[in-house]
């Protein structure tokens, strides 16, 4: 969606893109400076495979002052994005025919990057009724021999969702009865919370501790996507496994990105509130708006910055073109080429009929966007 939405901007048609989950704020000016300083220092040599020292050691007690976990510098590694940590542990842990419980909606890349290691996803749906969050019974139901993950992303993408840490103890109660089954979880979003505790696995299933892995990173809550750099902590065999898979592939991140994300994960994070408040103001003005669409319904993300809204209203509609919509899909590509708005089918994130909405954007172009979604919703018959 993104990409067609570059070609029609390219032709002159006034777009707004809100398919790309992406911070609009600059990379934090200390965070800046502090990759400037390595290149500077000379700083741009090889690193080592698990990432260097101090950015490792920065992880390390952000883990211990922020969950009160406990890692050693080298249960931890560094890759290229929180992306890169997630497939190099499925990678290095499943063998042909493994099975991943994945709850759906799911980030789009979960799926594929389980059957790229050669697993088998095992897609769980999560209705909103749920609050798009998976159910113990759910997850006892999905559980077999051959199961070897969990993968838990909260707050999520696509839609919003947070695990409390009564929802995580839950779910350790049936992990409990299957030690075979380790746990992923993809933090990224950890600081963008709404009126909500963020409360991750390892913190809240202390006898699960060498089973989980915690995933996140400084793409998102630092503003720094393009830079790279996400992080790992988990048993001791898995990340050596994990280091063994990026020395053949990657090598290690870049050493410049390296050195600034230390500044983004020890040094001053105040900005981070800001973040956050500005978030809230465009979550409330979005998810306002999208209910005042005739045949859409939204409701209110807990945390990251994604609404995602039911278009079931919209399917089979016609528009003035004579087209009928029939999927999310359609409703999106009408959106697109004729509202010129940019969003993403749930279809992607394996739920439908959705569709997702970033509101990583400015306020001014949230509200230029809702109108033209609203437009479009009442021009349908």
């Amino acid at each position: 969606m993104t990409a067609r939405a570059a070609a029609l901007r390219d032709q002159g048609v006034d777009v707004i893109t809100l398919s790309q989950g992406e911070p609009d704020f600059d990379t934090p000016l200390a965070v800046q400076e502090a990759g400037i300083r390595a290149i500077r220092e000379g700083r741009t040599r090889y690193t080592a495979v698990a990432g260097i020292k101090s950015l490792r050691e920065a992880i390390r007690d952000k883990l211990r002052r922020d969950h009160g976990l406990d890692y050693a510098i080298e249960a931890i590694t560094v890759g290229s994005g929180a992306k890169q940590v997630v497939f190099n542990a499925l990678y290095a842990s499943l063998d042909a025919g493994d099975e991943v419980i994945v709850p759906t909606p799911c980030w789009v890349s979960y799926p594929d990057m389980v059957a790229l290691a050669g697993g088998k996803p095992v897609l769980v749906p999560c209705p909103e009724r749920q609050g798009f969050k998976l159910r113990p019974e759910a997850l006892e139901a999905a559980i077999t021999p051959r199961t070897k993950w969990l993968m838990l992303n909260s707050p999520s993408n696509p839609t919003g969702a947070v695990y409390s840490s009564g929802d995580l103890a839950a779910l350790a109660e049936v992990l409990g009865r299957h030690p075979q089954v380790h746990v992923l979880t993809d933090d990224i979003y950890e600081k963008l919370v709404y009126d909500v505790r963020f409360a991750t696995m390892a913190q809240v299933a202390s006898d699960l501790f060498e089973r989980v892995l915690t995933v996140n990173g400084v793409s998102k809550t630092n503003a720094m996507t393009g830079w790279r750099v996400g992080y790992g902590a988990g048993p001791l065999p898995l990340i050596k496994a994990m280091n063994t898979i990026q020395g053949q592939t990657s090598s290690h991140t870049s050493s410049i990105s390296q050195h600034a994300a230390v500044e983004a994960i020890a040094g001053n994070q105040n900005y981070i509130a800001g973040f956050v408040t500005d978030f809230r103001q465009r979550r409330d003005l979005v998810v306002a708006k999208l209910n005042e669409a005739e045949g859409l319904h939204c409701r209110t993300p807990d945390g990251a910055f994604y609404a995602f809204a039911s278009c079931a209203g919209v399917i089979g509609k016609r528009t003035s073109k004579g087209q009928t919509i029939e999927t999310d899909t359609d409703f999106s590509m009408y959106l697109l080429d004729q509202f010129a708005v940019a969003v993403v089918p749930g279809s992607a994130f394996m739920a439908s009929p959705y569709i997702r909405i970033s509101y990583a954007s400015s306020l001014a172009d949230l509200k230029r966007a809702c109108e033209r979604i609203i437009a479009a919703c009442t021009a349908l018959t």
